[in-house]
């Protein structure tokens, strides 16, 4: 409720109805971070796709979402929500009708990085628009809707993609992949522009956005990834490591702009304040790497069980549906139980996380490739996604905790930004140790599965230390959220 004493907005049914709109539009987004994962294989044989591009098309989605969520955030309150959401949902709508059409490696990722940077552009409406059109006493049943819709959409990505793939062949089924977007993207903006209120922000906003911030912290995490995902193509050349040293100078470089940026009195992309708490800094990159740890295995599990181990998508999809249903089910009982235990229940889903990934790890060394059943991974992958409905609900409003309330907002859009960029460097790390590892020892299958099983028990390691590494990191945050 404002301060002048202004009633609280009536909740009636037309405001749900522009809630399933806004909905529509999140759940094409989380949809598309892993239908595209079983689709991988399809299209590295259909565009004869460098493994590079590979981790492009995943990691580029994920850092162009990450990087456009905060200045997007600030266009919407000075333009009107209604109208970034429209054009963020168009514009992702467009690409991915290009997606679909492309015809080479470079137009795919082109594509696929204006799809991320789409849906960093519609998102923040949505939550933006539950702060507008809900009172704060149905607020929580608002966003508890709007987590079940990313649960789902994020668990049921593999399966639909694989029932795509299986029924329209790998040539026209991975294009379907994307072009499924278009009837719901369509449908949602006729929506949009029918239920969304006009008038959704103050838009009196002073000061602009930090573009500047937004150049050096965008060319600075670039410059970061291009060697890490071209880097074993290329053989790592000199200018990898240059690249990588740039970039480090870049971030280095925002961030004493941003201090300078917020002395003068304006809004930096990032207010410098939040990282005076350390509680908020650690919580930041315990997102960053438990993120960086989950949205891997699924990059290397695909690439595993069909162009190393020669099932289907759909085979493939099915694999990972006992994490699907272990991260509904955490999910949907992760916030009742944070009111009660607190961060506990953040330590036990990392452990869970940890723990899973762990036990993948261990099937992968001990079994023999010509042995690996997605049976062997059924409890390993449940337990992995129980963990992680646990953790990724409450986790967003512990890291904001630690922070004063005044600051709140800021740090959820940090804290979300993290989490894409978080994703986007654990593919380029994963991809680059998976594909830097992968040796085929002859030109049978039998040699290609046993290659692809090796390198894949490297890269799943790799995700299990990372997860490690954010169990520990979970100790940085409070006790009980406010």
């Amino acid at each position: 409720m404002s301060s002048t004493g202004a009633a609280e907005p009536a909740v009636t049914g037309r405001t749900w109805r522009a809630l399933s709109v806004l909905l529509a539009g999140m759940f094409m987004a989380l949809l598309d971070t892993t239908i595209v994962n079983v689709a991988l294989p399809p299209i590295r044989n259909s565009l004869n796709a460098s493994e590079a591009t590979l981790s492009w098309i995943i990691s580029g989605y994920a850092l162009a979402f990450g990087l456009a969520l905060i200045p997007a955030g600030r266009l919407g309150d000075r333009l009107g929500h209604k109208w970034v959401f429209f054009a963020g949902l168009s514009l992702f709508t467009l690409a991915s009708l290009a997606c679909g059409f492309a015809r080479s490696d470079l137009q795919l990722v082109v594509s696929r990085v204006a799809q991320g940077l789409a849906c960093g552009v519609y998102v923040p409406a949505v939550t933006a628009f539950i702060q507008l059109l809900f009172p704060p006493r149905a607020r929580g049943r608002a966003f508890a809707v709007m987590g079940s819709v990313i649960g789902v959409s994020t668990a049921l990505g593999p399966i639909l993609g694989g029932l795509i793939i299986q029924a329209a062949g790998e040539e026209n089924g991975w294009r379907l992949v994307f072009w499924v977007n278009l009837p719901i993207g369509v449908l949602t903006l006729i929506a949009a522009a029918v239920l969304l209120p006009r008038k959704s922000a103050s838009q009196t906003l002073s000061g602009g956005v930090d573009w500047l911030g937004l150049l050096l912290v965008t060319g600075g995490l670039v410059a970061v990834l291009v060697p890490l995902i071209q880097g074993e193509d290329a053989g790592w050349p000199p200018w990898t490591f240059l690249s990588i040293a740039g970039g480090l100078l870049l971030l280095v470089s925002f961030a004493l702009w941003e201090n300078a940026y917020a002395r003068r009195g304006r809004g930096p992309l990032v207010p410098p304040g939040l990282f005076r708490h350390r509680a908020f800094t650690g919580g930041v990159v315990l997102a960053l790497i438990y993120f960086a740890a989950f949205t891997s295995i699924f990059f290397v599990i695909s690439l595993l069980w069909q162009a190393g181990l020669g099932h289907t998508a759909l085979e493939t999809g099915l694999v990972s549906l006992p994490f699907a249903i272990g991260n509904i089910i955490g999910a949907a009982q992760s916030n009742r139980l944070a009111k009660r235990y607190g961060r506990t229940v953040l330590i036990a889903g990392a452990a869970l996380v940890t723990a899973g990934l762990t036990a993948v790890w261990l099937v992968l060394l001990l079994t023999p490739a010509d042995g690996l059943s997605h049976w062997q991974f059924l409890v390993p992958l449940f337990v992995a996604g129980l963990g992680n409905g646990f953790f990724i609900a409450p986790n967003t409003s512990f890291i904001v905790a630690t922070v004063a309330p005044a600051e709140a907002g800021a740090a959820s859009g940090v804290v979300a930004a993290v989490q894409r960029i978080g994703s986007a460097i654990g593919i380029a790390v994963v991809g680059s140790v998976l594909f830097g590892t992968l040796v085929v020892r002859g030109n049978t299958p039998a040699a290609v599965a046993t290659g692809f099983s090796e390198a894949a028990t490297n890269a799943i390691l790799v995700s299990a230390c990372l997860s490690l590494a954010a169990l520990l990191l979970v100790l940085a945050l409070p006790r009980r959220v406010r």
